[in-house]
């Protein structure tokens, strides 16, 4: 494991945001889902996510999540992704990271 110092990790703009919109992303090869995200101030921003082994659209909706608002944005089949949704990975399976109340979209995590 390649260690980082605090300043890099510093950097990271990890945000909290609400899902307002979820689409089966059926041009891709791998299952996965369109998402919009509400970020409050800083706007609504697209992602993809590979998640469908264990949500449904009807669980991501109105679901609150962390996400990296600055990677770069990626071009996915015909979709801009602006953001990364975080969720600890265990082979095929993804399980979202989110707040365990309800906050105000856009907060910083540190």
């Amino acid at each position: 494991m390649d260690n980082i110092t605090f300043e890099d990790f510093s950097k990271i703009d990890f945000r909290v945001g609400t899902i307002i919109a979820v689409e089966a992303f059926d041009e891709v090869i791998k299952p996965a889902y369109k998402l919009k995200i509400d970020f409050g101030d800083l706007g609504i921003l697209n992602s993809s996510a590979q998640i469908t082994h264990r949500y449904s659209e009807g669980d991501l909706l109105n679901k609150q999540v962390i996400a990296v608002l600055n990677f770069p944005k990626k071009q996915i089949a015909n979709f801009m992704s602006e953001c990364l949704v975080l969720g600890a990975v265990n082979g095929k399976d993804v399980i979202l990271i989110s707040p365990d109340d309800k906050v105000k979209d856009g907060l910083k995590i540190h």
